[in-house]
């Protein structure tokens, strides 16, 4: 602010000069992205990530495939099942991302494990491949070969805007990398190498499951493509590459048999309403939401089911929690533990059920007015529970109801009822006297 001699206050900013941003190579167009193609790969691969992915709901794969969702580009899925497109032309879109005129940014996804192609070309072979071109040189003689999915991974990933790895054989190896593993499978992280960064500067994004939930998915999708149209900050993700949102709570915290643990109560056998740790689940230390979100359309799910967890979406599956429902080996210490305290705290909580499962009423005419069964009144135990408990309930604080001494006072003869239904004198007056 500058004061003049004529009292004119005038207010302004510095002079800045003029300056000129720094040019920087840019390798995906900046500003809002109207179309984004998706190439969908799969490795040693069953395909139930499709499956699941093709019944997501919250959201639905519909309105980003028909450009319908707002702020969402419209997304071209180049998938070997679902495309309508065939051979040559299906595989073209893969050589012009490959060769940099495909003209939109992409992202990749990849479901399966990603064998060791050098194993199989040992025999002139392949585990995994899609699509074919001409073999150069003159001792091919103008033959062709089959692409392993594996080259095409190597080909797209680096300039690609995310790469995304779906199911836990994309994500760990999963069953495929098992112990004796023959195909040499691993998970996309571990072929890439931890150096890898797409167009964008992300590293691998890992979606765990076998397979997992299809919303895990496409919400993940929504959140990242979010940020690539600059709406919105890059999702949280865990030291895994795992949607911390998705993954960051363990199974046994959400389940509905977990209360049952606390209390020590434990199933024998499938089909019991019991906790399932000691049939075989490993639910306590596995990181997934399915008992939150359900399996299809928030519906079902492992332990929703009676089934126990097996611990599918874990970088350690399957070898680390094999043979499959049997007591992991740690729940004993856990299991006995909580059957010495479990034992001790359900009783203390079924004489609280007791004590608040009846009416503040009941307890002082002696009865109650359900006619479906008799409901016992409080015995001694019960009593002396009551008053000890409202003692530390109210312990510092007004207890509900009017003052000592005022308790007749604005009672009147209005209440319904009849004097006969009360047990104090409050009323001697009123209609039914």
């Amino acid at each position: 602010m500058v004061t003049e001699a004529g009292g004119t206050i005038r207010g302004g900013q510095p002079s800045i000069p003029e300056t000129e941003p720094e040019t920087k190579p840019q390798r995906l167009p900046l500003g809002p992205i109207q179309n984004i193609h998706v190439f969908w790969m799969a490795g040693m691969s069953c395909d139930g990530c499709t499956i699941t992915v093709a019944g997501a709901t919250n959201p639905g794969i519909e309105g980003l495939l028909l450009g319908t969702v707002p702020a969402m580009p419209k997304v071209l899925l180049h998938h070997p099942v679902l495309s309508v497109e065939a051979g040559a032309e299906f595989m073209q879109s893969f050589k012009d991302a490959y060769a940099g005129t495909l003209g939109d940014p992409y992202v990749v996804v990849f479901e399966g494990s990603v064998p060791d192609e050098r194993i199989a070309a040992r025999t002139g072979g392949y585990w995994s491949a899609m699509g074919s071109e001409v073999m150069a040189g003159e001792a091919a003689g103008g033959g062709s070969r089959m692409v392993p999915t594996t080259e095409w991974l190597s080909r797209l990933a680096p300039g690609a805007a995310a790469t995304i790895a779906i199911g836990t054989c994309a994500t760990w190896g999963g069953i495929p990398s098992a112990e004796g593993n023959p195909t040499g499978a691993m998970s996309v992280a571990d072929f890439l190498s931890p150096d890898y960064r797409s167009a964008f500067g992300l590293p691998v994004i890992n979606i765990p499951g076998c397979a997992p939930q299809g919303d895990n998915f496409t919400e993940t999708v929504f959140a990242v493509l979010l940020f690539l149209q600059g709406l919105g900050p890059l999702p949280s993700f865990d030291e895994l590459g795992r949607p911390s949102w998705l993954y960051g709570e363990t199974v046994h915290r959400g389940c509905n048999r977990a209360g049952y643990y606390e209390e020590g109560l434990f199933a024998e056998e499938y089909g019991s309403h019991e906790c399932l740790v000691e049939i075989g689940c490993w639910g306590p230390v596995v990181n997934c939401n399915i008992v939150k979100r359900g399996a299809i359309n928030h519906m079902g799910g492992c332990m929703e089911a009676g089934g126990v967890c097996i611990a599918c979406t874990m970088p350690g599956f399957p070898d680390k929690f094999s043979p499959f429902y049997k007591a992991p080996p740690g729940g004993i210490i856990s299991t006995t533990l909580s059957r010495s305290t479990g034992a001790v705290i359900r009783r203390l909580r079924r004489l609280s059920n007791r004590h608040v499962s009846r009416e503040v009423r009941w307890d002082k005419t002696g009865r109650s007015p359900s006619g479906w069964g008799h409901v016992p009144g409080p015995d001694m135990g019960i009593k002396a529970m009551e008053f000890f408990y409202q003692k530390w309930q109210h312990w510092g604080s007004r207890k509900p109801g009017r003052n000592a001494g005022e308790e007749k006072r604005l009672w009147g003869g209005t209440r319904p009822g009849l004097p006969g239904d009360y047990v104090d004198d409050g009323v001697t007056e009123g209609p039914g006297k």
